[in-house]
């Protein structure tokens, strides 16, 4: 008995594609493809005005004094010599470096306590908490200079270096535990969770597994605190009497009189507090962009 095999039929060619059409070479470049011009101008022009500041502040330093040339030569580091001996630059150096740095410490503790608080528990006034954190972020510190000045009166910290840390330090935080919590929250709670499977406890697994990740975060906020006390003027002002105790910018307001101002020597002591600040973000702004970014994506 002879079969004929079933012969199956062929599949049908699949329909072409058709190729999207080529720009033509004359027309105009997209958004994203703009010529380097257009990028390199705004940036230059910005950058002119932008240094063109810290261009007078370094001849006015490093000329000598009654000169009136647009170089700064013959250079001269009297000014600087001046203000860092004769006007205690020297003395004020070390107690904004003493303040900055305490600041930088308590700000970030407490502020990572509080933040990893805001981040895995929830609790009745958390809303309103977070709502009161933001809501003084719009009080000027101005306005509550005179009852902390009656506050470390009673307590007999006026005139210490101590109530210009704790005065920063609570002025920082809010914004400072803001900013940890969320980045507390792009941690996935789940490596808490197999630490605690591990055997770990909480503050354990927390020191293992979710402290490396919040280095960026940390880098960021203590530096933010760090620049903020830095530069601050308005606690040291009121709460340090003595010249012994004072930091460097109530020293730069020293420079100024009200019949004379020796440039020479504001210019000096202007570099001389400006130097430490761009030190820091020169070596941490990788880390800096990254922790504030991250920071920021979640709420």
């Amino acid at each position: 008995m002879i079969t004929k095999e079933a012969t199956v039929p062929a599949p049908a060619p699949a329909p072409a594609v058709p190729e999207p059409p080529r720009p033509a070479r004359g027309r105009r470049r997209a958004w994203d493809e703009a010529p380097r011009w257009q990028i390199y101008l705004p940036l230059s022009v910005y950058l002119v005005f932008t240094l063109i500041p810290f261009y007078w502040i370094l001849l006015f330093a490093l000329r000598p004094a009654g000169s009136t040339s647009l170089v700064p030569w013959p250079v001269t580091f009297d000014h600087f010599e001046k203000v860092w001996t004769e006007r205690s630059f020297g003395t004020f150096f070390q107690n904004s470096v003493l303040v900055g740095v305490a600041t930088l410490v308590m700000t970030t503790i407490v502020a990572l306590a509080g933040g990893y608080a805001l981040a895995r528990f929830d609790f009745k006034v958390k809303r309103a908490f977070m709502l009161a954190l933001l809501c003084s972020q719009f009080v000027p510190g101005a306005l509550l200079l005179v009852p902390l000045f009656e506050i470390f009166a009673e307590l007999q910290m006026i005139n210490s270096l101590v109530s210009v840390i704790i005065a920063e330090t609570v002025f920082q935080l809010p914004l400072s535990m803001i900013l940890i919590s969320n980045f507390i929250k792009n941690v996935p709670y789940s490596l808490e969770e197999a630490a605690w499977v591990d055997g770990c406890n909480r503050l354990t697994a927390f020191r293992i597994v979710v402290l490396p990740l919040l280095r960026p975060g940390l880098i960021a906020v203590g530096s933010f605190a760090f620049v903020h006390s830095w530069n601050h003027f308005l606690f040291a002002l009121m709460f340090l009497n003595n010249q012994e105790k004072q930091t460097i910018p109530v020293g730069l307001n020293t420079l100024m009189s009200a019949d004379s101002v020796d440039l020479g020597a504001l210019a000096a002591g202007g570099i001389i507090a400006a130097v430490p600040v761009v030190l820091v973000f020169a070596f941490i702004q990788k880390w800096l962009i990254t922790g504030f970014s991250a920071g920021a994506v979640k709420g």
